[in-house]
């Protein structure tokens, strides 16, 4: 579909100035690349009690390649040949493998051409979630496997509303400056919408402590995870409004031993291309 069809979808991220994010933090990646890790372990011990085995697979968010590891350690065998793929050509230097850059949004595969496509915290950036499911499915072989992690709607709450109630205090009004995720209840229709059969969603949410807000935003930036909305906020993030909203962050949601919560849901799907394919 072209750009100028009336039928596209609509440009929520910047594309490129994701590319340049994530190239920023692949040297850093391994200091932060805990949530990628959790999501590539769990998609490899999904995989582990399938009784089939997979000959060509794609991880398509291979990142700093914990899937690879994982796949190493849970369920060894599974796969004969694993592309590793990243918007990011940073994020694949250095180390060995079959590796290829490539944008979820326009995945360079031939369709039935592969047996399992994977894809951990990546698709939450795609500006049509559905579009890159359908290319997904359409590269899979009939009765080939999907499963793909991505960040939900209660990400990061507890920044966003310290955020929100610091711009509205300074400035009389807040714009949004962390980007919006997918609600968990409409997962399993994203797949049935791409044409999958036998969709699953699940969640796991997962709560981290940091000394400081400001510490959570260095995690952010070394994920390559921070901020890359098309129609960004139109006033800089000021000093004044990073220690005003780190007040309101201990204020409201700060622990006992002087820490604050950092929420993250990891929303996993799992679906099947049609045992024939669909037209």
């Amino acid at each position: 579909m072209s750009a100028s069809s009336p039928a596209s979808p609509p440009r929520l991220f910047d594309r490129a100035l994701h590319r340049k994010r994530l190239d920023r933090a692949a040297r850093d990646y391994a200091n932060a690349d805990f949530l990628q890790r959790r999501a590539a372990f769990d998609v490899a011990e999904r995989l582990a009690p399938i009784m089939r085995t997979f000959p060509l697979a794609v991880d398509l968010s291979a990142r700093g390649g914990a899937f690879r590891e994982a796949l190493a350690m849970e369920a060894p065998n599974k796969v004969d040949v694993l592309i590793e793929a990243d918007l990011s050509h940073r994020m694949l230097s250095g180390r060995g493998g079959v590796q290829v850059v490539a944008d979820e949004e326009r995945l360079p595969f031939v369709d039935a051409s592969l047996d399992l496509i994977v894809s951990t915290l990546g698709l939450h950036w795609t500006n049509d979630v559905v579009g890159a499911l359908v290319q997904a499915r359409l590269a899979l072989k009939p009765d080939g496997l999907f499963i793909g992690a991505f960040l939900g709607g209660v990400t990061l709450t507890e920044l966003r509303q310290s955020l929100v109630a610091a711009e509205s205090e300074i400035l009389g009004g807040a714009g949004s400056r962390v980007s919006p995720f997918a609600d968990v209840a409409d997962a399993a229709g994203l797949l049935q919408r791409a044409g999958f059969s036998q969709p699953v969603a699940d969640v796991d949410t997962v709560t981290v402590t940091y000394d400081h807000p400001l510490k959570l935003i260095l995690d952010l930036r070394q994920m390559g995870e921070t901020s890359v909305l098309a129609d960004r906020h139109p006033k800089p993030l000021t000093r004044r409004l990073l220690e005003r909203a780190s007040e309101i962050y201990f204020e409201r949601f700060g622990t006992d031993d002087g820490r604050i919560p950092a929420t993250f849901e990891i929303v996993t799907l799992t679906g099947w291309a049609p045992a024939q394919a669909a037209p």
